[in-house]
């Protein structure tokens, strides 16, 4: 997801989200209405998941999930003090926020996903991605394997139809070193 959300997007989505949904923690709303009041912070805002990767990570759960209720990370450091965060984000207005909101549906929830953005601070696992590299070839060379045994499956028939015995003969060496 490389297209860059628009800040009435993210104003409409969580005036939205604000109408929708009760959060565990008034002090997150008064956040999030501060957020909107700015279309400068909002610029800077984006919508991810595990925002616990980010450099400046907001998680937000609302009442309807079992979660922790509220944590702000920046950078090593974690807090559930939301006036922390406030003061931080109102200090340091250049920087930008990653939030992650935990609401019920939240995974299939059109408004979100409309507003999610991918999140480039999510660890790399070399090993899964070695894992779907084999996984990937041996589809393929499966999806070959059948591609070419129906070729051959068709030639043989055109063979029979014509009575041809050595292509007939040839045709069905090649299909029995194939399986």
């Amino acid at each position: 997801m490389s297209f860059i959300i628009s800040v009435v997007e993210k104003k409409d989505f969580l005036n939205w989200f604000l109408n929708k949904h009760q959060l565990k923690r008034r002090e997150c709303a008064w956040l999030l209405n501060y957020l909107l009041s700015d279309d400068a912070l909002m610029e800077k805002v984006h919508f991810v998941e595990h925002a616990e990767y980010c450099p400046k990570g907001l998680i937000i759960s609302a009442n309807d999930v079992d979660s922790i209720p509220f944590t702000y990370h920046k950078e090593q450091h974690v807090t559930m003090d939301a006036e922390k965060c406030f003061h931080d984000i109102r200090l340091n207005s250049d920087e930008d926020v990653y939030i992650q909101l935990n609401f019920s549906g939240a995974k299939t929830n059109p408004q979100y996903a409309a507003v999610l953005e991918e999140n480039p601070f999510l660890p790399v696992n070399d090993e899964s991605n070695q894992v779907n590299s084999v996984l990937a070839e041996i589809i393929l060379d499966k999806v070959m394997m059948d591609f070419q045994r129906r070729q051959l499956l068709e030639a043989i028939d055109e063979a029979l139809e014509r009575n041809d015995r050595e292509r007939f003969i040839e045709l069905s060496n090649q299909l029995n070193q194939l399986k």
